[in-house]
């Protein structure tokens, strides 16, 4: 089959191209922007990306299927020709994933608010440790896998980061409704993609919308300790099960514990326990792990004591979570993808946890779509006053949102004003933090928090460090 991707170059559409062209099928397409890393992979795989939108690159090719990429709209040259002249099935990416990946395999799908793609990795790693050979779709880059996507074996289970954002321009139901789950991860809930989404309610209803697809001989494995996962509708075609910290959970978690380099803690199940001792830190990732392991377990019908998780202590994480760009005794340089409220927090109380006796510097750029607006500017504000000094970065692409629903970086640090500075440009957060970096003494941990470039300051401030 002959497959063009209009917008081939993101982090899921390069990865899926991968796949496609793995799985035997003809794979082409075309950016406005052909950077690194994907180039490099696309390139790799035998894939050709075209620079910049025109027609006559889908005319030349004849493709069977014209994969729309999320980030593509109305107006796109590529598209509107496509859309007057091409007979090809046009169709979005969860489509061509739908169809073509998954298939008839097995779908292990991990949906929730944040933890996603490290719960996705955790259960793909699990998997293909105990034997499986499963073939995976992880919006990240897994340390301790092949990489981001994998085809796996014909039969195989096939996991998935379950996104609730929407699939594309003409689709707007979420991702995730796409990917037939046999068994589905739900980890957290809350609100979150201010445009998709109206409110908390309407997350709600398309995280109910998903659970109501679940195959009848699957699982729905649901956060425990989460009420808004609980204040979900029953699920009488499906069962579940709840992972958690609280005596109702079947999977339960207990005795978490952790030092500078590691954290242990207890997982119980129907009168037998296992104890995990892993490099990841944070009440949140022993939760992603306990749902990774009752996910993969139950993708191939086991229970989750059935699998063997010695690999746990071995494993990395994904990049760009807590990664350490740089750290001695006194200095640590830290990267983050957090960016939502609640994430951002528990990563702070977990570097408090970590690293006892340091103070806290963290820098924060609102890029994502809900952090540019002001949906949920207070509670940013008060997760970040966790940390002892805060920088506030530049919001890129904030002035095309109406003013009055635009975040307002300034009012946003006067809520803590003794401890957050807003700043209008990213070189001037990298300015304040190196004066905060050798106006104080002590030790002390520098995190910096984006879902996107940060303009590479946090890459300029560990090399500023290290010297």
């Amino acid at each position: 089959m002959k497959i063009y991707f209009i917008g081939i170059c993101g982090t899921a559409t390069g990865n899926v191209a991968i796949l496609l062209k793995s799985a035997g099928h003809d794979v082409r397409g075309s950016d406005k922007g052909i950077y690194e890393p994907m180039k490099s992979a696309l390139e790799n795989a035998g894939i050709a990306c075209i620079q910049g939108w025109d027609y006559k690159n889908i005319a030349d090719f004849k493709p069977d299927a014209i994969v729309v990429g999320n980030a593509i709209s109305r107006l796109n040259a590529e598209l509107e020709g496509a859309l007057d002249a091409s007979p090809a099935e046009i169709v979005s990416l969860p489509e061509i994933i739908s169809q073509k990946l998954i298939a008839d395999r097995p779908s292990l799908v991990i949906s929730g608010t944040h933890g996603k793609t490290t719960t996705t990795g955790i259960a793909a790693y699990l998997l293909k440790e105990n034997g499986f050979k499963p073939g995976w779709l992880i919006g990240g880059i897994p340390q301790d896998l092949s990489g981001g996507s994998e085809l796996g074996g014909a039969k195989a289970p096939f996991v998935i980061e379950g996104d609730e954002y929407d699939s594309a321009f003409f689709d707007k139901r979420s991702k995730f409704i796409h990917y037939k789950p046999r068994v589905l991860v739900i980890n957290n809930l809350e609100f979150d993609h201010a445009d998709i989404f109206r409110d908390l309610l309407d997350v709600k209803r398309t995280f109910t919308h998903v659970r109501r697809i679940v195959h009848p001989k699957g699982l729905i494995i649901e956060n425990g300790d989460d009420e808004n996962i609980s204040a979900l509708e029953d699920t009488p075609w499906a069962r579940r099960i709840k992972v958690g910290f609280g005596a109702n959970c079947d999977l339960l978690i207990k005795d978490f514990s952790q030092d500078k380099n590691s954290s242990r803690f207890t997982l119980c199940h129907k009168g037998q326990e296992r104890k995990v001792h892993w490099g990841l830190t944070g009440v949140y990732n022993a939760r992603n792990a306990a749902m990774a392991l009752a996910g993969a377990a139950a993708i191939v019908g086991k229970e989750p004591f059935d699998f063997d998780i010695s690999s746990l202590a071995k494993f990395k994480g994904v990049k760009r979570r807590q990664q350490i760009l740089f750290e001695n005794e006194n200095h640590v340089v830290i990267e983050d993808f957090a960016h939502h409220p609640t994430a951002i927090a528990l990563t702070i109380e977990a570097l408090r946890e970590r690293y006892v006796g340091f103070k806290i510097y963290a820098a924060f750029e609102p890029r994502s779509n809900t952090a540019k607006t002001n949906v949920l500017e207070a509670d940013f504000a008060d997760a970040l006053a966790k940390a002892d000094k805060i920088c506030i970065g530049a919001a890129p692409g904030a002035e095309k949102i109406p003013a009055e629903r635009r975040i307002d970086t300034k009012r946003l640090a006067n809520r803590h004003a003794d401890k957050i500075t807003a700043f209008t440009t990213n070189a001037k957060v990298l300015d304040a933090m190196q004066i905060y970096a050798h106006l104080e003494g002590g030790k002390k941990i520098y995190i910096f928090f984006s879902n996107g470039s940060f303009d590479d300051i946090h890459k300029a401030f560990a090399a500023f460090i290290a010297q």
